[in-house]
């Protein structure tokens, strides 16, 4: 029920219950009233009386919102929602992400906050941004994963029925040219393999192993020995490893549905994985009752899974003892689809082997690819079909002049 005061000045105060926010105290909403000159005492209390109910409406169908602060909702939605609805790993990227969005709209009303508030911190982010790591200016990619985490809040507001519009749908973020991904080179990858021998076993399995099948890095963790079909030379994806600071090492589902998938390997992949599993056999007899067995492939000296951060580090060590520009962990499997890509495998089975949901984000992430190998299936069509060529080209006739010489090149012949 709305109530009216009267103020000093000649204005009239409305004030509106809207229930409780997230903190549990009662919230009040408020809307100011000046008469038009000239009106009387009658009409006053009649317009004021049609304002009360109007504005009463108005947070009934939550057009007004709380006065609850954004980061003080976002933690709100961090427990209630994304603690149990996200991945671990999901949920700990999504905090991370905080570090740039408290400071710049934290502090702000949640119904005050307009789509030029956002707009303005994502173009901030953009051209003043700068990587805490590399030092490098920020993606539009980490743009996208900052807008979506704000639209996620504002998203959730709606639906507690705090808000009826998010801002973040009004948000443009600038497009910017693709960088190509670094690919490491048949030369470089020939010299990866010449010097791999003196690389402890489980490592050279990693490489070729990665390189032949392009799983993501948290599949090869992810991976354990019932997944190996030594008989039919498959290897099933089923699950995968993750790590965060809170969970430690654990496991967890596929990316996707569709990331479970049968892989056929050549028999010299699947012979390094039997010599692999005798070594980790007779490392495990050795240790006893010291070897935890989890029927991972990839482990600590313990037998624990291996930490995902332990075969980043040995690429970056390894490239650089042997003089090779270290490209990282996941152009392993770049790689793997641009070999795919460039031996005419079609976009729809290169989207089934890399375990994509859908093929529309095989030919996002790989379109030049895709592109330069559709330019040289044009080449050798014109070169199958060389032939064709001469279809139509007509011998010139000889010129007279050039006819009569010959004809007296012929007589003075005979």
């Amino acid at each position: 029920m709305a109530t009216i005061r009267k103020r000093s000045e000649g204005t009239y105060q409305i004030r509106v219950s809207c229930g409780y926010g997230v903190d549990g105290k009662q919230r009040n909403q408020f809307k100011s009233y000046k008469p038009e000159p000239g009106m009387t005492p009658k009409q006053i209390e009649k317009e004021l009386t049609r304002q009360a109910v109007l504005f009463e409406e108005e947070c009934k169908r939550g057009q007004i919102t709380s006065a609850v602060k954004f980061e003080k909702f976002a933690e709100q939605w961090f427990e209630e929602y994304a603690k149990v609805n996200l991945r671990p790993t999901s949920y700990a990227r999504m905090k991370q992400l905080t570090k740039r969005v408290y400071p710049a709209i934290g502090h702000k009303r949640l119904d005050k906050i307009t789509a030029r508030d956002i707009q303005k911190f994502v173009t901030d982010m953009l051209v003043n941004g700068k990587n805490m790591n590399t030092g490098k200016p920020l993606s539009r990619k980490t743009a996208v994963h900052h807008l979506s985490f704000i639209s996620d809040v504002f998203s959730y507001a709606i639906r507690m029925g705090m808000l009826t519009d998010n801002p973040c749908r009004r948000v443009y973020i600038p497009k910017q040219e693709q960088d190509e991904k670094e690919i490491y080179t048949l030369d470089e990858v020939k010299k990866l393999y010449e010097s791999l021998r003196n690389e402890p076993l489980k490592y050279q399995v990693y490489l070729l192993l990665a390189i032949y099948s392009g799983y993501r890095r948290s599949e090869m963790l992810g991976l354990e020995w019932k997944d190996i079909d030594f008989e039919h030379n498959i290897i099933h994806v089923r699950r995968t490893s993750q790590y965060t600071a809170e969970k430690g090492i654990y496991t967890d589902t596929t990316k996707t549905r569709k990331s479970k998938r049968v892989s056929k390997m050549p028999v010299s992949i699947m012979n390094l994985l039997k010599q692999f599993k005798a070594e980790q056999g007779a490392e495990a007899e050795q240790l006893g009752t010291k070897w935890e067995d989890h029927d991972r492939l990839f482990t600590k000296w313990n037998g624990e899974p291996m930490n995902p951060q332990t075969p980043f580090e040995w690429l970056k060590g390894y490239c650089e003892r042997i003089g090779v520009p270290f490209k990282n962990i996941h152009s392993l499997r770049h790689l793997h689809a641009s070999l795919l890509i460039f031996e005419g495998v079609d976009v729809v089975a290169v989207s089934a082997d890399m375990g994509h949901s859908v093929v529309g984000t095989t030919l996002n992430l790989y379109s030049h690819m895709f592109q330069e190998a559709k330019a040289r299936n044009c080449d050798a069509i014109s070169n199958a079909l060389s032939f064709t060529n001469e279809i139509g080209t007509e011998k010139e006739s000889p010129d007279e002049d050039e006819t009569e010489v010959e004809t007296e090149q012929q007589a003075l012949a005979l």
